[in-house]
């Protein structure tokens, strides 16, 4: 009879399972949904309204609806397109500079050799600091008059930062020598999974290290070399923090989507404008790892 009691007593405690997950969770949910969903609904709202936030009064001033005018003007304007292409540009060449070397130092890293744990480390550090403070520190590394990259390559003395001809590939090579780490983990990952008895058969049959490489480790590292991507794509294309502590906003610039935002919004205040062409970034962003995610889940089957 005492047990009979003491077990209903447990199965109507309202802090057990379902309301004690509740009572965690749902705050959560909530706070996601205040700092997360209502502004990416509320900037979709006003990308089809003509609004400033700086011209506000006291009390407000209601968005005016004008459709898709500000997607056609953004689309019909030949500079927005300068500036895709320029980001196009720096998203192929600093990813794929970054999948090229972060998957060969991580086939490197597979021998083993003597302080090959502190090398790893080292290499891993670019990556756990702030992209501004990495792009202000090469910038000073960079500098023509008294930086030591030019002096270490005798290159003379050539403005990296300023410049605006070759600017966008100076940003290339900070972000490469940032983000490559973080491929390199990813790739170590995968040849780590790859069985041994695999490489011991292919030794037997005399297979050349190519043969090896093609049949063995990149198709057992390919789906976390494409997760790779898919992230590193997705950072590249919104790439604003490291070109503004390297560059700044000035005229020598390069042109770059992350920037233009940035411009629309909070510089010329054209609110609605600039909440157009994010969401322009963002459906570009979305087919892309869609693509890649095809290639993903089909690379798991």
């Amino acid at each position: 009879m005492n047990s009979t009691k003491n077990l209903n007593t447990v199965n109507f405690n309202p802090m057990r399972d379902v309301n004690l997950v509740r009572w965690f969770v749902m705050p959560t949910i909530i706070l996601l949904i205040a700092i997360n969903i209502f502004p990416l609904l509320w900037s979709l709202i006003l990308s089809f309204t003509q609004y400033s936030a700086k011209m506000r009064t006291e009390w407000g001033v209601n968005p005016e609806a004008i459709g898709v005018g500000n997607y056609l003007r953004l689309l019909g304007d030949p500079d927005i397109w300068t500036k895709f292409i320029t980001t196009g540009k720096y998203v192929i060449m600093s990813v794929g500079g970054e999948m090229v070397l972060g998957f060969g130092l991580a086939l490197l890293l597979q021998t083993k050799f003597k302080g090959r744990e502190l090398i790893s480390t080292l290499l891993v550090l670019p990556m756990t600091m702030s992209p501004v403070i990495v792009g202000l520190m090469w910038k000073l590394f960079m500098d023509p008059n008294w930086g030591m990259f030019n002096y270490v390559l005798g290159l003379g003395r050539i403005d990296w930062a300023q410049n605006p001809d070759i600017n966008l590939y100076s940003i290339v090579i900070v972000d490469i020598w940032m983000w490559t780490p973080f491929v390199m983990l990813l790739s170590m990952a995968g040849l780590s999974a790859v069985p041994k008895s695999l490489y011991e058969a292919a030794e037997v049959d005399r297979a050349s290290w190519w043969s090896k490489f093609i049949n063995i480790t990149l198709p057992t590292c390919y789906p976390l070399l494409l997760i790779a991507l898919i992230f590193r794509v997705m950072e590249a294309f919104k790439i604003f923090d490291l070109p503004m502590g390297f560059v700044g906003r000035g005229t020598s610039a390069p042109p770059l989507l992350a920037t233009q935002l940035y411009t629309e919004t909070f510089l010329t205040w054209k609110t609605s404008y600039g909440a157009a062409l994010g969401y322009i970034m963002l459906i570009i962003i979305i087919a892309i790892t869609s693509v890649l995610i095809k290639y993903l889940n089909q690379a798991k089957q």
